[in-house]
């Protein structure tokens, strides 16, 4: 499954065929707010599809997705898949599903982080012919441990 930004409608066009009558201007132009009712009061960008309410109703976006998300109230994958941007990948059903991870990948890259430099130092010492204490030794097994456990989640 796949998002294709590029094939969003154009945002000219797609704003009008939502019912919105852009009124002729630079990048930026005027139209009445379908979320208030305001006449005149949102502004719509037809190279990026972005559009805000400057009447204070709140309504803003930053390209024709999110107007069909906020408008119809649609989840992303719904509001891709009416607009002509998602497809399924047939071959990405056969694929087995990952779990998902039982903690952020930001903080596993942390971890494998902080793991490295101690596996560094610690081969560094050794080849400057420093002698590891058992509690060094003891914390490399854990490090080697911990990066073993974050491969086999991550795999």
């Amino acid at each position: 499954m796949t998002f294709i930004r590029d094939s969003l409608p154009d945002p000219a066009a797609y704003f009008e065929a939502a019912g919105l009558v852009l009124q002729r201007g630079g990048t930026w132009r005027t139209t009445r707010c379908a979320f208030h009712g305001g006449s005149d009061s949102m502004r719509v960008n037809i190279k990026t599809g972005a559009w805000v309410c400057m009447a204070g109703c709140g309504a803003r976006g930053g390209d024709v997705l999110a107007y069909q998300m906020t408008a119809h109230d649609q989840d992303f994958i719904t509001a891709a898949k009416s607009l002509g941007a998602w497809r399924d990948d047939p071959a990405d059903q056969n694929r087995p599903r990952r779990k998902p991870l039982p903690f952020p990948a930001r903080d596993a890259l942390e971890v494998l982080a902080a793991e490295a430099m101690l596996t560094a130092v610690a081969a560094g010492n050794l080849a400057r012919g420093v002698a590891l204490s058992q509690d060094d030794r003891d914390r490399l097994m854990q490090a080697a441990g911990r990066i073993n456990v974050i491969a086999e989640v991550c795999a």
